[in-house]
């Protein structure tokens, strides 16, 4: 499907800049218009809509504050700028007061210029998509109390989830291994879930390798018979025999030993086993998911992980991405927990306020999909509203954080490595949001002259202040 260029309407009583405002736009894919005054700009949006309007403050007809005034009222998703020769403090209060999205003093550069408006357009396909999503919310719940929830889902619709759906169709009805890989909380077992939901097979059993001893792993899975080990007072059936014609998760396989690895690469291209003290060989028919959160090709060159069985269960690769690489469905995760917990806790909530929702899209999700449904649990149970606001969206301060963090002590060179990379990010986004602050506090939050004071562009310094939620006061 062809992308529909944005619409930006520029309202200036100077031919010229309008003319150079619609020039800068035109090399970001953007289909940008101009009216000489605030009459014909209405007029113009009366036949077809604009994604932003960018307005000088004062014109001979109808000036920007009207305009401003106009827009918010008849068209409450459009997105206004104030752009203007004679700034001051006062004027840009009063417009932030009436809702303009941003405060631009002229003369400004393309750059700055190019900035506050694909900055006006992030925020609001954020707001449109919250807005849609906090609608069909609304109509989930009128049947929520008759429909079932959904065990086994993926939510979203962005590119990368799709892809990793599209993989899993394709391979679901095969009998092919697949091999799970990505940051814990991603969801692997739920995917290997949703391979198994879309084959024939029947049967479905998960295994977490790095909870179970060697032996414990081989008797679990092979089974064994009585007098095989001290313990063993009766045959045991292993996961391999109950799960014949099913499905086996094996998750977190870089943490079995190279002997349990030996065994598995014989079990898979034989598809028979011994259990442990029988003499028999027992042959099973069952498809095997593998998952890692580890860089398996990295454990080879090292020699902790054997070669031949990565090439064996390299046969279906699935990448699972980060959250913070998939940030549009963030909104519709959350609103998916948000309907499974009002439901089950008895609440009659809507949705997230528009400062709620940026500020989980802003977030980086460290902890992946599992952090932001145990952080959308807490704000349920705090909400005593019919939405959620920012107050209830905790998230891990950068100072607990770090605390915390240096309270760990790791048990490997990975996770030494791991902890000290996330310290320093959380130690620079301190300094960052305290650094942004306090050149606010000093300017009276006069943005345009708190960067400049620092040293920082005016459309740098926004960036700053949108990372950390900072809204003018």
């Amino acid at each position: 499907m062809q992308h529909k260029p944005r619409r930006v309407l520029i309202v200036d009583d100077e031919p010229n800049i309008c003319r150079n405002c619609v020039k800068i736009l035109s090399k970001s894919d953007y289909k940008a218009e101009y009216a000489l005054n605030g009459y014909d700009a209405l007029m113009m949006m009366e036949e077809e809509a604009f994604d932003v309007v960018v307005t000088d403050l004062k014109m001979s007809r109808l000036g920007g504050m009207e305009v401003l005034r106009r827009i918010r009222e008849a068209y409450p998703d459009t997105k206004v700028i104030i752009i203007t020769g004679y700034a001051s403090v006062s004027s840009s209060v009063e417009v932030m007061k009436m809702g303009a999205s941003d405060y631009l003093p002229k003369p400004f550069t393309p750059h700055e210029f190019r900035s506050v408006v694909a900055q006006a357009l992030a925020e609001r396909e954020t707001l449109l998509q919250n807005q849609a999503l906090q609608n069909q919310a609304l109509m989930e719940q009128e049947d929520a109390l008759r429909l079932k929830p959904v065990s086994h889902q993926l939510i979203g619709n962005s590119p990368r989830i799709n892809k990793v759906i599209s993989m899993i169709r394709k391979v679901a009805a095969t009998d092919s291994t697949v091999l799970l890989y990505g940051e814990s909380g991603t969801g692997k077992e739920l995917v290997a879930r949703a391979i198994h939901a879309n084959s024939p097979r029947k049967i479905f059993f998960a295994v977490d390798c790095g909870t179970l001893s060697d032996n414990l792993l081989e008797s679990e899975l092979f089974g064994h018979m009585k007098g095989a080990f001290t313990g063993a007072h009766k045959d045991k059936n292993g996961i391999f025999r109950q799960a014949h014609r099913g499905t086996v998760f094996l998750d977190e396989i870089s943490n079995i030993s190279m002997e349990v690895q030996g065994k598995l690469l014989r079990f898979l291209e034989t598809r028979d086993f011994l259990p442990l003290g029988g003499e028999s060989v027992r042959k099973v028919d069952i498809r095997l998911v593998f998952a890692t959160n580890r860089e398996l090709e990295k454990m080879v060159a090292e020699g902790t992980f054997r070669e031949d069985f990565y090439y064996r269960i390299f046969v279906y690769p699935i990448h699972l991405p980060a959250l913070r690489e998939r940030k549009a469905d963030i909104l519709p995760i959350a609103y998916h927990f948000l309907n499974q917990f009002s439901l089950h806790m008895g609440k009659d909530i809507s949705g997230f306020d528009d400062a709620a929702a940026g500020r989980l899209m802003e977030y980086d999700w460290p902890g992946n999909v599992r952090q932001l449904r145990n952080v959308i649990e807490r704000a349920i149970i705090l909400c005593e509203k019919d939405q959620i606001c920012l107050r209830e969206i905790h998230l891990p301060g950068e100072a607990d954080d770090i605390g915390q963090l240096m309270r760990y002590v790791p048990s490997n060179n990975e996770e030494l490595k791991q902890i000290k990379k996330e310290i320093k990010e959380k130690a620079i986004h301190k300094v960052e949001k305290s650094f942004v602050q306090k050149a606010l506090d000093e300017n009276d939050w006069n943005v345009t002259q708190a960067a400049s004071e620092t040293g920082m562009q005016r459309s740098n310094f926004q960036k700053l202040m949108k990372k950390y939620g900072i809204v003018r006061r």
